[in-house]
């Protein structure tokens, strides 16, 4: 099946989502051809040791909505792998707001693909941007 169609898949629940995203307790809210959505509700067990959602939680959602937002551009039989991530973090989420992190992918070539991040809190301000390649696995 086509990437996009797979996304869709998990958005309406006809394929569950997979074991870190139900660990965590993100979900793919919006897929389109290009642009992925997770959102996930920030609880006290994302919490770092200063009480705010540790950075690894939010690079995890940064990986699965960009990689997501590649693989959204990918047709039957081709798969995709993070080569390289980056996230930018501008300020803390606390316990008990709502996160959403989107990707949008930015280039699909051949062998690989970039896509950028921009997680936002629950009051639409930007805590976090990010950016990743892909390797395109034909």
């Amino acid at each position: 099946m086509r990437g996009v169609d797979f996304l869709r898949g998990l958005i309406d629940g006809t394929i569950p989502h997979h074991p870190t995203s139900r660990t965590l307790g993100f979900t793919v809210t919006d897929a389109r051809e290009g642009l992925v959505e997770v959102t996930m509700e920030a609880r006290e067990f994302h919490a770092n040791a200063v009480g705010s959602v540790h950075g690894g939680v939010l690079a995890t959602m940064f990986d699965t909505a960009m990689g997501f937002a590649v693989a959204s551009t990918l047709e039957p039989g081709v798969g995709y792998t993070t080569l390289d991530l980056q996230v930018r973090y501008l300020r803390p989420v606390q316990p008990g707001h709502r996160v959403r992190v989107q990707g949008f992918c930015e280039h699909a070539g051949r062998r690989t693909a970039t896509a950028r991040g921009e997680a936002r809190d629950d009051e639409g301000r930007l805590i976090a941007t990010g950016s990743t390649t892909c390797m395109i696995l034909r």
